[in-house]
């Protein structure tokens, strides 16, 4: 009985869903567009050199060495093994969904218990600096002193999320032998050595399914990116959006929250980005509660994440309800830091600046800016080049299958 309910409600669901695109087609090709344009322009090519770095690094041994070094520090505070730190590490430069992926394949080569790869999966995905920084402080509130505020709010919060986390499965967890073992550079590239040694694809397989496993992991990304953005567009449609969020007025009542972010934030949980824009032009002021909110939707990730995320870990046995009760912690953890900072690192910085500057000038591009730029322009050449490169490697190898 339980699974027929299910499928009748997931049909009926895709159903209603089908029955909305044809209803609004314009509407759901603008807001597919929309999801491709940041797809190819951004995520693509941002992410793209850091998964083929990564599946390199697994190939050739990197991970295993950084996983000696850094046991020390990885086991008592996240009680996860060094070779997390990979995945910590590149979380936090690239974003989301790096972190999960390669939680993935350490737990593929059995680097990571069950319960440890679930504990990593939790507090590895992070926001970009790229998006704190470029998108959210510059492009939505033309504020570049907002992104130290948002950007510290939400590592810190990750990291003490994954501290919590540490704790998550130990009744069934068994108990590790403790090793007094002082950290060796000998015995980490000793590892590291007999890693590349194990694996006896050529280089050129090994850079060829680097290229093809990242470029099909983006794929899917892409299309979990405009499928929410089209979902999003039509819930907003059919007046389902704005009737959750008058069940959130009386929360945000509560909290002493404006009335006019509960939309934007019903918006930001499905998508950051179009969340995290439709704040910024709400013009709330103290900013502060605006800040709290953005916060929160970073550290919840969004479903659209959530979704890439659930996808990427559905081919291992890592389960997905505890990287969502982590997203739920992390949101929570930002937003208090962000009360408890919003002051040392948001206006006593501003305060102190508008001394020296008497006179109010335009933000001047910086670094995050121009990367954005750059990617805006030359993104898309990327992404249909490295498709392309893909679709030729797969082809040879068929070819070579059956020659």
């Amino acid at each position: 009985m339980k699974q027929i309910v299910k499928t009748l409600a997931l049909a009926g669901i895709t159903v209603f869903f089908a029955v909305t695109l044809i209803k609004y087609p314009n509407d759901a090709l603008e807001a597919s567009i929309r999801g491709l344009d940041m797809w190819w322009e951004v995520v693509f090519p941002s992410l793209l050199p850091f998964f083929i770095t990564s599946e390199l690094l697994l190939s050739f041994g990197v991970v295993k060495f950084l996983g000696v070094l850094f046991e020390a520090i990885m086991r008592p505070l996240f009680n996860v093994p060094g070779v997390g730190s990979f995945a910590w590490i590149m979380g936090m430069a690239s974003g989301y969904p790096t972190g999960a992926k390669i939680s993935v394949r350490l737990r593929e080569e059995k680097q990571l218990t069950k319960i440890e790869a679930e504990r990593l999966v939790a507090f590895t995905n992070s926001s970009s600096p790229l998006f704190i920084f470029g998108a959210i402080s510059v492009g939505f509130f033309h504020d570049a002193k907002l992104g130290l505020l948002l950007a510290i709010c939400h590592y810190l919060g990750n990291t003490l999320t994954g501290i919590c986390m540490r704790f998550y499965g130990r009744s069934s967890e068994k108990p590790i032998k403790k090793e007094k073992r002082r950290v060796s550079l000998k015995r980490a590239f000793q590892l590291m050595h007999e890693t590349r040694i194990r694996d006896t694809r050529p280089f050129g397989e090994i850079m060829g399914d680097a290229v093809i496993h990242s470029i099909k992991t983006l794929v899917m990304v892409g299309g979990f990116i405009i499928l929410f953005s089209v979902l999003n567009k039509m819930l907003f449609l059919i007046g389902l959006t704005p009737i959750i969020a008058m069940y959130f007025h009386q929360i945000f009542s509560v909290l002493m929250l404006p009335l006019e972010l509960a939309l934007p934030f019903i918006s930001g949980l499905f998508e950051i980005t179009l969340g995290a824009n439709m704040i910024s032009k709400e013009s709330i002021d103290p900013l502060l509660s605006s800040i709290i909110i953005i916060s929160f939707i970073l550290g919840f990730n969004g479903f659209s994440i959530q979704a890439q995320v659930a996808s990427i870990i559905s081919k291992t046995d890592i389960r997905f309800y505890p990287y969502f009760f982590a997203r739920i912690l992390h949101g929570f953890i930002a937003s208090i830091l962000t009360i408890l900072l919003y002051k040392p690192l948001y206006l006593e910085r501003q305060v102190f600046d508008m001394r020296d500057m008497p006179v109010i000038t335009p933000i001047e591009k910086n670094e995050w800016t121009s990367t954005l730029e750059l990617l805006e322009r030359f993104g898309p050449i990327l992404t249909i080049s490295f498709i392309g490169i893909s679709i030729a490697l797969l082809y040879r190898r068929i070819y070579k299958n059956h020659s």
